[in-house]
């Protein structure tokens, strides 16, 4: 079975639109980021990044996290979405590899800016909104040259390369792109949006169990919570782990 520590973030339904592709059984995780389930101790053994998401396979005792490679692992492991032949293997990869050390970090501190700007407190951010904001119109124009009349972005057909890089690109609207500008990006989302795996893997809620109310937490907690997903420094070892 695979296990797989998720929330839902355009990272964590970079895996579920794999799953859901080829079919296979998987269990959720639910990891909420919000509350710092990422900190817990032995969720860190296998995942000292902190992050989501992370998979356990307990049929091959394999770990991964970063989803990137835990999507090359599923899609290996299950023979689709990633031929193996060497050309056509590395096109898959470098964008891949495009995908989390471009398209992920740079929206998201996008994203962070945008929500930091809205707090005077934190001084004038224009600068950082305009930087981010036109490395992400850059990296719409990227995706663009790459799809330049192709259907898909590697290997000449659908693989992991087009799945990891549609959850983020999906979210044009928030980040005030408008598609017009890039005709080969449109044209590519709305063949993802057709697909009814990726549309499940979108729209997908967490089990019932894992969704708290927030009437609930208390105002400590929140306020807790609130400065969990900013400014962090290097995790210690835990005392758990002797």
């Amino acid at each position: 079975m695979l296990e797989l520590f998720y929330w839902p973030t355009p990272n964590g339904k970079k895996v579920t639109i794999l799953l859901e592709e080829l079919g296979v059984p998987y269990e959720i995780k639910a990891t909420n980021i919000g509350r710092g389930d990422q900190f817990d101790a032995e969720f860190l053994k296998f995942s000292p990044n902190n992050r989501m998401p992370a998979l356990a396979d307990t049929e091959t005792g394999v770990h991964v996290f970063e989803s990137g490679a835990i999507m090359m692992y599923i899609a290996e492991k299950h023979g689709r979405f990633f031929p193996q032949d060497l050309a056509r293997k590395y096109d898959v990869v470098q964008w891949v590899m495009w995908q989390m050390g471009n398209q992920g970090p740079k929206f998201g501190e996008q994203g962070h800016f945008f929500r930091a700007a809205q707090n005077a407190e934190n001084g004038d951010l224009r600068y950082a909104v305009t930087r981010f904001s036109d490395e992400v119109h850059r990296l719409y124009g990227v995706m663009n040259l790459g799809l330049h009349k192709k259907d898909w972005l590697a290997a000449g057909e659908y693989t992991i390369a087009d799945m990891i890089c549609y959850p983020w690109a999906a979210g044009y609207k928030l980040r005030k792109i408008d598609l017009e500008e890039f005709p080969n990006v449109k044209r590519w989302m709305e063949r993802m949006e057709a697909r009814p795996a990726v549309k499940k893997a979108m729209e997908a809620t967490l089990p019932p169990e894992a969704i708290e109310d927030p009437s609930k937490i208390s105002d400590e907690e929140k306020a807790r919570r609130a400065k969990l997903l900013v400014n962090q420094r290097a995790t210690q070892i835990p005392a758990s782990w002797g």
